[in-house]
């Protein structure tokens, strides 16, 4: 069984006016002594009534421990959290990320031009998205030249966090559309080390560095920005020539002309969107120069598809709605505190880790829209790493080990590099994993495996228990043709949508991030104390001692 009843107390709000989070809690007793295998058993049409297809992508979550009624008190959930008014309030501009006044809009940035006219910003999306298209022709065609008249063959994009994950993360996933004649780079860690890997083998002649951030200030970018410069200075050029090598994206103009760049090479930003939710904006600059502009409207038109979708399918069949309700009623009543994400696509690699962003900063937090502290749990822990290579490690975790955690297999049905029979095992693999998870292993099935195999009895007594898996465990399995630009669109505002769900739900706001202020607050202060040994360290401890031990240089 998934887990005995009692074993974890539900984590829901307790002052509650809505009497579903208990009713769930009593239908949680009962379904929880049930199995999925029994479910399937019950009910010989459930992979076809728990699956559903939208925006290329086809969600089969037959093999999670929900029936019928599950799914209707999650859904009945949703609805009395007012999660359709909220739907529409993000889609009709309303200020919903109340704690900094700002409307949520990364969704019009990738409507169709006609689509758009509800909103008043329609000329200013359209105008920037019409100078990343001219600038990404110039340098294809080369009508853009380095200082030494030699075209662009090489892009360095400074950026952090929301600014540097998604198009990192996008190039990667789309590898097979990839310009051979531009190569692109990024580079986000203030690690030294970082800048000169990334650097190594560069010609400032041939280089363009785009300086993604908002503020202009993010420390981390700032000091990559300028070792840039530097290291192009030092490399040949001179002053005149930073125009020709830099631009920006930022909604700080001032600030990124006085580093150097002309005004009308910075392509601005909007407080409306998100660090998490910027790949759409210029900050996708490199997605659109490594891919093609065409390919990048791509990706904003499977990203629309998904967002059409949420917008107007019932509940009942909203693949973002059908995701984030199950991983609630993991979270709340089963105790999940993680949730593993395993693409089998190579290319796909860096998805988990985009998603670590996208989701534990949006609702990783503590109090309600309200202010008020919460007395149940939201957000999770989200990991994993692409294919086969998980089968080998923590797969093990998974099967055996004593914690709850749904999975969310992704898997193309198709490769762009066929190599022999390399896709049919590796889809048939993410197959098993999702099987095995589910069927496990009986103590007698391993007993009876190892009297098979001619163990005596005192052998097959002392072996069968280290055999034995629980089975019983949830996962979704996401599948699509190929992994291509507009899949891949719908893919992540599929997440992006089901994030958002949850944090309705749980009654949180999903668009800031205070906690990550003050990490950055402290740092100033200790990164005084590092540089001027004449100060006297006025921390904790244990800070005091750490930066006694930078200064010395040694332990």
């Amino acid at each position: 069984m998934l887990l005995n009843p009692g074993n974890f107390k539900p984590s829901i709000p307790q002052n509650s006016t809505n009497p579903l989070w208990n009713e769930l809690v009593e239908h949680k007793n009962v379904i929880a002594r049930k199995s999925i295998s029994e479910l399937f058993e019950q009910n010989p049409d459930r992979a076809q009534q728990f699956s559903l297809k939208t925006s290329g992508l086809l969600l089969d979550y037959s093999k999670n421990l929900v029936n019928d009624q599950t799914r209707s008190l999650l859904i009945e959930l949703a609805r009395q959290a007012g999660l359709q008014t909220a739907i529409e309030a993000m889609f009709n501009g309303e200020v919903i990320n109340q704690t900094e006044d700002r409307s949520v809009l990364h969704i019009a940035l990738r409507e169709s031009f006609q689509d758009n006219h509800r909103l008043a910003i329609n000329s200013e999306i359209q105008q920037v998205q019409d100078r990343i298209q001219e600038f990404v022709e110039q340098i294809e065609t080369g009508q853009w030249l380095g200082y030494n008249g030699l075209p662009i063959t090489d892009i360095v994009s400074i950026g952090i966090g929301g600014s540097d994950l998604g198009p990192r993360m996008v190039y990667d996933a789309l590898a097979p559309y990839q310009n051979p004649s531009i190569n692109i780079h990024f580079l986000a860690n203030i690690d030294g080390s970082d800048f000169i890997n990334t650097v190594h083998g560069l010609s400032p002649e041939t280089t363009l560095f785009i300086i993604a951030s908002k503020s202009f200030s993010t420390l981390e970018t700032k000091k990559n920005a300028e070792a840039a410069r530097s290291w192009f200075l030092q490399q040949g050029g001179v002053e005149s020539d930073l125009a020709k090598h830099f631009v920006a994206v930022s909604s700080n103009v001032a600030a990124a002309v006085e580093f150097g760049i002309t005004e009308s090479q910075v392509f601005p930003m909007w407080d409306w969107v998100g660090g998490r939710y910027s790949l759409w904006s210029a900050i996708g600059l490199p997605i659109a120069l490594g891919l093609g502009y065409e390919n990048f409207r791509a990706l904003r038109a499977g990203a629309h598809q998904m967002d059409h979708h949420f917008l107007t399918a019932e509940f009942e069949q909203n693949m973002p709605v059908i995701m984030a309700m199950l991983e609630i009623w993991y979270q709340n009543y089963f105790g999940a505190r993680s949730h593993a994400v395993l693409p089998y696509d190579n290319d796909l690699r860096r998805f988990p880790e985009f998603l670590q962003q996208l989701d534990m900063e949006s609702n990783g937090k503590s109090c309600n829209r309200s202010g008020q502290p919460l007395d149940y749990n939201t957000g999770a822990v989200v990991w994993g790493s692409s294919g086969t290579i998980g089968q080998h490690s923590y797969h093990q975790l998974l099967h055996q080990g004593k914690q709850l955690i749904p999975v969310d297999f992704i898997v193309p049905l198709n490769s762009h590099n066929p190599v022999a029979d390399h896709h049919s095992h590796l889809y048939s693999n993410a197959v098993a994993q999702s099987q095995a998870l589910m069927l496990g292993k009986t103590l007698d099935q391993a007993r009876s495996e190892l009297f098979d195999a001619g163990l005596d009895k005192a052998e097959v007594d002392r072996l069968a228990p280290h055999r034995v898996i629980p089975g019983n465990r949830p996962g979704n399995m996401l599948l699509m043709d190929y992994l291509e630009p507009t899949s891949l669109g719908a893919l992540i505002a599929l997440y992006e949508h089901k994030v958002y769900v949850q944090s309705v739900v749980w009654d949180i706001n999903a668009f800031d991030q205070w906690g990550v202020e003050l990490g950055k607050q402290l740092s100033q202060s200790i990164h005084n104390q590092l540089i001027d040994e004449k100060q006297q360290p006025v921390f904790d401890g244990s800070t005091n001692e750490l930066i006694a031990l930078f200064r010395k240089g040694k332990i």
